[in-house]
């Protein structure tokens, strides 16, 4: 049940990347994409290194902070660039970023991840690298 949000979320983003696919990214998408992913990744690579103590929950609350609103900075340029649809996608995912960090931080303090999260940040790490090598030096298209 918990991993239906994941589930909703890698399929919304794979919609946003098919509509990315043929509009293409300008510059600042380019390179702004991978580092929303990156942002998420250091979240979850965080709380599966570090031990869960006070000090700790607050360093996760500041990274899992920093990644919500870190994800919106393309909205000045998505509104010029994107079309309705689109839009509405983004703000899906927007109410689902801040839910998965959450149950991430759930699993953490409950000192137990199911086992599906097991490969989660292998994925998110060929994500942010697919991202950086298609859009940087395989299709610099816009």
């Amino acid at each position: 049940m918990m991993a239906i949000p994941f589930i909703l979320h890698a399929l919304l983003m794979g919609i946003d990347e098919g509509i990315h696919l043929k509009r293409g990214l300008k510059r600042w998408e380019r390179w702004g994409h991978p580092l929303d992913t990156l942002t998420v990744l250091a979240c979850v690579l965080f709380v599966l290194n570090a031990p869960f103590t006070d000090s700790n929950v607050w360093i996760y609350l500041a990274l899992a902070i920093f990644s919500t609103l870190f994800v919106t900075k393309d909205e000045w340029v998505h509104a010029k660039e994107c079309e309705a649809f689109e839009q509405w996608l983004h703000a899906l995912l927007f109410i689902l970023h801040p839910v998965l960090l959450y149950l991430v931080y759930v699993f953490w303090s409950q000192g137990s991840f199911p086992q599906w999260f097991n490969p989660m940040p292998y994925g998110i790490a060929l994500f942010a690298g697919y991202q950086v090598v298609y859009w940087n030096f395989i299709r610099r298209s816009v």
